[in-house]
């Protein structure tokens, strides 16, 4: 459990795992994106110069455009579950079409709601840090099944800033906030991401949620686990 005088200044969050269940994001974001990209590539690709660039940043030439072939690519990097930021964009524009036609709605845990606006009623900010794009995770706040989150929401980062894993990222979210490393708490379900935010000097806690991969013993080690946000609704702001 985590000591009950913890302070931070930003509550900095992962989406799949720890605000969100990995089955919403495999098992309906996902297969929502493979089914749809072809219509999406085919209806978008004359009107939409953004569509072009991705497809662009895929190796394909524009002039060789081919809805068939370019959807069987993105199928494939979506089954790999690949963290290519290209990809992420595509994916976050098929899937605002869905939240906006309310065919989707983004799942949080039900303690979610709550530490998001405890936190932001003792003046913490709460930024989010997830390897999908930032059109996606301010999709899955605003269209919520618990209503708009995403005004509790200052900042987000996607692998723009680098990967998950790697030091530099957290070093570079800092920055951007503008805050002491030491006065970050991220939240994550990966040990990988864990441990790489602390070696960047920021706080780390883990989340044991439903459905997210058991840890081995030599994950847990050095650790701090929690199953929920519920005992993290007393951060206050240091003195």
């Amino acid at each position: 459990m985590p000591s009950t005088d913890r302070v931070a200044k930003v509550v900095l969050v992962d989406i799949e795992g720890t605000t969100t269940s990995i089955s919403f994001v495999h098992d309906v974001l996902f297969p929502y994106a493979k089914n749809n990209v072809k219509k999406f590539l085919a209806e978008g690709w004359e009107s939409s110069s953004e569509i072009k660039q991705i497809v662009h940043t895929f190796r394909v030439p524009p002039t060789e455009m081919d809805v068939q072939i370019i959807a069987g690519f993105v199928r494939y990097l979506i089954d790999k579950d690949l963290k290519v930021t290209p990809l992420k964009t595509l994916q976050g524009l098929i899937w605002q079409q869905g939240y906006e036609t309310g065919e989707l709605r983004g799942h949080v845990f039900e303690d979610v709601p709550g530490a998001f606006a405890a936190w932001r009623e003792a003046g913490l900010r709460i930024a989010v840090y997830s390897s999908g794009s930032v059109a996606a995770q301010k999709l899955i706040f605003k269209y919520s099944i618990a209503g708009d989150l995403l005004t509790h929401l200052s900042a987000h980062f996607d692998t723009h800033v680098g990967h998950k894993q790697e030091t530099q990222s957290y070093v570079n979210i800092a920055k951007s906030l503008g805050e002491d490393p030491r006065n970050i708490l991220f939240l994550t379900d990966i040990p990988g991401e864990a441990a790489a935010a602390r070696a960047a000097g920021l706080q780390a806690i883990m989340l044991q949620r439903p459905g997210n991969a058991p840890l081995t013993d030599d994950q847990k080690s050095g650790q701090e686990l929690i199953a929920d946000f519920s005992s993290l609704h007393s951060l206050q702001l240091p003195e």
